[in-house]
């Protein structure tokens, strides 16, 4: 049975970071939850060095503090999924993007992987005391919305969104407590620990 876990970014994954990112170029996808990890191809070790600073940062409305994952598979150590968990919302991201964005490799799509990504999200954010998840996604991205579901997220909303996304976005709310405790007997026997530090 494979088994993942969540590993902090750290400098030994820079090849393997930008491989993943490269992976999204190559196949024409769109590139979320990976905590402006593309914006930084150059700069990986200033990517590193923009994450501590989210993670302590006071919140405001421009920003909020934030932690970025990898989803490793333990067998061959890739990174295959990854994730961005806002760790509180300002308006705008009350309207737009909520708690989590997320993302799995174009080559490592349709075997599950981000339910298992978001469930380890959802542990990230009972951690921190979040008790009501709020996602989004595009209604033409059912992949992505069908994993909120799959772990209890409830539609609470979908409108044609005319700032951010141009197109018809679906909003979700994920009770935390209730969807790790519904799913735990499916994803804790895959998951080798929460989070490695390296």
């Amino acid at each position: 049975m494979e088994k993942f876990y969540f590993e902090e970014p750290n400098i030994s994954r820079k090849e393997d970071a930008l491989s993943y990112i490269n992976e999204f170029y190559e196949y024409n996808s769109e590139i979320n939850g990976v905590g402006g990890l593309h914006r930084y191809l150059d700069d990986y070790e200033g990517w590193l060095k923009k994450l501590e600073e989210d993670y302590t940062r006071i919140p405001n409305e421009e920003k909020v503090p934030a932690k970025t994952y990898f989803l490793i598979r333990e067998s061959d150590s890739r990174i295959v999924g990854m994730i961005n968990i806002r760790l509180a919302l300002n308006e705008n991201l009350k309207k737009f993007g909520g708690h989590i964005g997320y993302s799995i490799r174009p080559t490592e799509r349709g075997k599950g992987y981000n339910k298992i990504n978001l469930y380890l999200g959802l542990k990230v954010c009972q951690e921190y005391g979040i008790k009501t998840v709020l996602m989004d996604a595009d209604k033409d991205n059912p992949a992505s919305w069908r994993t909120m579901e799959s772990l209890g997220g409830v539609n609470i909303r979908e409108f044609f969104d005319n700032e951010n996304a141009h197109c018809i976005v679906k909003d979700y709310e994920i009770n935390v407590d209730e969807s790790i405790n519904n799913n735990s007997n499916i994803y804790e026997p895959i998951i080798k620990q929460s989070i490695s530090r390296k």
